[in-house]
C-alpha cells in the first residue's frame, strides 16, 4: 500500500514538472529592447566609474603626500635599522600613488570611449 502511495506521488510529481515545462515553453512571447548601452544600469555605471576615477586621481597624491610626510617624521626619530623600513614605506607610498594615477587614468580613457 505505502509502495503504490510513494509511486504515485512520484508519478504525480513528474507529471506537474513536465506540465510545468511545457507550459513555460508554449508561452513564448517576443520582447524587442534597446540594448543594455542605453539602460540606467549602464550609463549610471559608466558615471559611477568616471567620478570614482576622478576622484582617485585627486585623491591619491594628497593621501601618498600626507603618508610621506608621516613616514619622514616617524624616520627621523627612529633608530638606524629601522630607518631602512622607514625609507622602504615611503617608496612604496610613491609607487603606489603614481600607479593609482596611473590607474585611474587609464579607466578614464578607456570610459571616454563609450561615452
Amino acid at each position: 500500500m505505502k509502495r503504490k502511495i510513494k509511486n504515485a506521488a512520484v508519478r504525480y510529481r513528474a507529471a506537474a514538472i513536465g506540465t510545468a515545462a511545457f507550459l513555460m515553453l508554449a508561452d513564448s512571447t517576443t520582447a524587442y529592447a534597446s540594448g543594455i548601452s542605453q539602460s540606467k544600469l549602464a550609463t549610471g555605471t559608466e558615471k559611477l566609474i568616471a567620478d570614482a576615477t576622478t576622484w582617485l586621481m585627486v585623491l591619491a597624491p594628497v593621501v601618498a603626500g600626507l603618508l610621506i610626510i608621516y613616514f619622514c617624521i616617524r624616520r627621523s626619530a627612529a633608530d638606524e635599522m629601522d630607518q631602512k623600513k622607514w625609507n622602504n614605506r615611503i617608496v612604496v607610498a610613491i609607487v603606489s600613488c603614481i600607479g593609482a594615477v596611473l590607474g585611474s587614468a587609464t579607466l578614464n580613457i578607456i570610459i571616454g570611449y563609450y561615452q
